[in-house]
């Protein structure tokens, strides 16, 4: 091949990808747009009878009511990582031979002094070894607790060049100074761990998705971190979300990533699997390792609500009179 030829990326052939109908529709139904409801109930059907799934199916479901937050015992939920927030919203923290790695920061400065960082002491951590804060999306409750950190402790602070963009262009209260950026398929190593982190858009423009080994009782694994899971109000955006999934998925199928973790735990049943650890009631099975199979139909569901929700915009356009854009 030579370097004269134009050759359409990876990233770019999963997006026009997005634009097409679920795979084995019938080819004679191509000009004949799905509804909305086919694909939630293509995605419950998937879900089965799995919580993780069902509490994705209900987090990306257009009536969605986020609950008011309450404290949440910090834990490590596996020997080195460890979670600690609100019911809302949450920080986890990569244990390194080389310090932290952070993956947000919550929504203030107080939430950083409050909850973080005597949440970290109580899982035997030292908050002063934080060294990298990852932000994933460039919102406030996952940045406002960021420069607290760096003043205190010198920790960098990460994001993406979209999202401090983001973040520059609307000044919001408790941002962080600009600091680190990070690439698309960047690799960042810490101690004896690398980190690895895809951009994902939707969400946020620079929405960034992370893989890294995790370990449980000794046993090592390989885990996903999904940077942000709320649909955004734009159609475009959902269909850039759409191609971003899509995306994540083959980087995971590569990975073999058998263990999902994300930001709220409200969306995927993290909170009730942390409460199942901390009760000791999964024995010696750690249900974050949901496998391989499970990991890709997460993000299957999540693609078909995905889909969804871009039809069912485009029924609301139609039903006011305005030419729906071409299907999903």
């Amino acid at each position: 091949m030579s370097f004269g030829q134009s050759v359409p990326s990876r990233r770019a052939l999963l997006a026009a990808a997005a634009l097409l109908p679920l795979a084995g529709r019938p080819a004679e139904a191509a000009t004949a747009p799905r509804r909305a409801q086919h694909y939630y109930d293509r995605a419950a059907a998937l879900a089965g009878d799995d919580p993780v799934l069902r509490a994705l199916v209900k987090a990306l479901a257009p009536d969605l009511t986020m609950p008011e937050p309450k404290p949440l015992g910090p834990l490590r939920i596996f020997d080195d990582v460890a979670v600690v927030g609100t019911t809302f919203v949450q920080a986890t923290a990569l244990f390194t031979s080389g310090g932290i790695v952070l993956i947000d920061a919550m929504g203030s400065p107080d939430d950083a002094e409050k909850i973080i960082v005597p949440g970290l002491r109580a899982v035997g951590a030292d908050p002063a070894q934080i060294k990298y804060v990852v932000v994933a999306h460039g919102h406030a409750d996952h940045f406002g607790g960021a420069q607290f950190l760096a003043d205190r402790y010198g920790a960098r602070v990460m994001m993406s060049r979209s999202d401090w963009d983001l973040i520059a262009a609307g000044r919001p209260a408790n941002a962080p100074e600009r600091d680190l950026e990070i690439a698309d398929g960047q690799k960042l190593t810490v101690g004896g761990t690398t980190i690895a982190f895809h951009h994902t858009p939707g969400h946020t423009p620079g929405t960034v998705s992370s893989i890294f080994p995790v370990h449980w009782r000794g046993r090592r694994h390989t885990a996903m971190f999904w940077g942000g899971t709320n649909p955004p109000a734009a159609t475009a955006d959902k269909r850039t979300t759409l191609a971003s999934v899509l995306a994540f998925a083959a980087t995971m199928r590569r990975a073999g990533v058998v263990v999902e973790l994300t930001n709220h735990g409200g969306v995927d049943d993290g909170l009730t699997r942390i409460e199942q650890l901390r009760a000791g009631t999964t024995g010696a099975a750690n249900p974050f390792v949901i496998g391989r199979a499970r990991t890709q139909r997460f993000m299957k569901v999540m693609e078909v609500m995905m889909r969804g929700r871009i039809a069912q915009d485009e029924e609301t356009s139609a039903a006011r009179g305005r030419p729906a854009p071409a299907c999903c």
